[in-house]
């Protein structure tokens, strides 16, 4: 499984995806964010993943 963010959480803390003070943001402020992988000829976007032995 792959899964694309658009945060290192939980490493970090969540991301509101809005310029919001982020200490004292409200649920409310946070926003469901839409991220696109594009795949055809005009577009291209490739994910690289390490080998790791």
């Amino acid at each position: 499984m792959i899964q694309i963010q658009s945060t290192w959480f939980p490493l970090s803390d969540r991301n509101p995806q809005k310029f919001v003070d982020v200490y004292n943001a409200d649920e409310s402020d946070y926003q469901k964010a839409n991220i696109r992988i594009w795949h055809d000829s005009n577009n291209t976007s490739k994910i690289i993943l390490p080998i790791i032995k």
